[in-house]
């Protein structure tokens, strides 16, 4: 399994974990806390809003993953990962009622010539306002617009250790790559992140950026299960050179056997709540192999306390998320919260992996009713 990648592995999970008997997971006990009434979204949309275009040679011609959602101006904008077979680049898809989206382009594409970005280059994160409750407004950073992105070495989907680092703007559609910030191999990392690092997060408070991010062992044993643990960590700075990893890592560590995160505690979405921190992320279990987003909150990113549900959980056989409801991204509006995620349905190789959301207010019937998305439609199955 040490040659697997993510997908692959996730892919196996359902039967490779679960095999291995441990006991499901209870309501979460000993630590843990009540979720927000106000951070719950029990109602699903059941459908993907943006999809792999099937096009040959798009750059999301197969999937589309990792949704961040933000305002910008009259619109909403949604940064997204395409896959085309060969590796990540990042996209950008606009909407008015956040349901219907219409793809801009691709805003970061692979550079050959670069040994960083010659396959990859995945940016799933710009500083936005924190509150959750917010309609997650963007904030410029020394007059320009701030992303974090990581970037892995080879071709295929995250095959080999990434590396994270930082990128600007004036204008969202062009964008300058700063050198990596964050490798697996820095001389303070620890065995949790040795394997490489994902999906970065980067938040600025009172003075200081958090940049807060997930990260996987090196391959385990077969009498350890085999496959890799992720789990999720903090570096911070006040200057965006100089980065010092938390004595805490990894913040929020895999839970127990047999519960919601016990293999992975991945992809961490970073917002304020009230006076506390709310990180919402995703955990893969052991027990089921299905994926699907948690939260932890804290009064500082580096102490947080599980909460003791599921925020959205996989879906019954036959729905959009039936395998993973997972990577999330939250953000309000008109007195609804929303919660969107990355959807798989199927098994690896033949899975469907496209972007879906919930809310906390039940959907209006012109949202939940069937669409047929043929090219240039306004629901994300075709090219716009």
């Amino acid at each position: 399994m040490s040659a697997f990648n993510r997908r692959q592995f996730l892919g196996s999970a359902g039967a490779t974990l679960a095999a291995a008997g441990l006991e499901p997971a209870a309501r979460a006990s000993s630590g843990h806390v009540a979720t927000p009434t106000a951070l719950q979204t029990p109602f699903k949309l059941n459908r993907l809003v943006l999809k792999g275009t099937g096009n040959a040679g798009d750059f999301d011609e197969k999937f589309v993953d990792c949704p961040f959602v933000f305002r910008d101006g009259a619109e909403f904008r949604m940064t997204y990962i395409g896959f085309d077979g060969t590796g990540y680049q990042t996209g950008l898809a606009r909407s008015t009622d956040l349901v219907r989206w219409d793809r801009v382009g691709c805003i970061l594409r692979r550079q050959p010539d670069n040994p960083i970005f010659r396959y990859n280059i995945a940016m799933t994160w710009i500083v936005r306002e924190n509150d959750a409750l917010s309609p997650g407004n963007l904030k410029k950073v020394r007059g320009r617009y701030l992303g974090a992105w990581h970037a892995y070495p080879n071709a295929g989907m995250e095959a080999g250790p990434a590396v994270i680092g930082l990128c600007w703007s004036d204008d969202l559609m062009h964008w300058e790559l700063e050198e990596p910030c964050l490798r697996s191999d820095d001389p303070d990392t620890a065995a949790w992140e040795q394997g490489g690092l994902y999906k970065p997060c980067l938040v600025e408070y009172e003075g200081r950026f958090c940049l807060v991010y997930n990260a996987k062992t090196r391959p385990l044993p077969a009498g350890q299960g085999g496959g890799w643990h992720e789990q999720i960590g903090l570096a911070t700075s006040t200057d965006l050179k100089h980065w010092t990893r938390s004595p805490y890592n990894p913040v929020i560590r895999n839970g127990p056997p047999g519960s919601w995160d016990d293999r992975f505690a991945s992809d961490p979405c970073v917002v304020r709540w009230r006076n506390e921190w709310a990180v919402f992320y995703y955990g893969l279990s052991s027990k089921d192999g299905k994926a699907r987003d948690l939260l932890a909150l804290g009064t500082s990113v580096d102490h947080l306390v599980k909460t003791d549900s599921i925020l959205v959980n996989a879906g019954p056989p036959g729905s959009v998320d039936d395998d993973y409801a997972h990577k999330p991204s939250v953000i309000a509006w008109n007195g609804a919260f929303y919660h969107f995620y990355t959807a798989v349905s199927g098994k690896y190789p033949h899975d469907i992996r496209g972007i879906s959301v919930a809310r906390s207010h039940p959907w209006k019937q012109q949202f939940t009713a069937h669409q047929t998305g043929g090219p240039g439609s306004r629901n994300g199955t075709g090219r716009t």
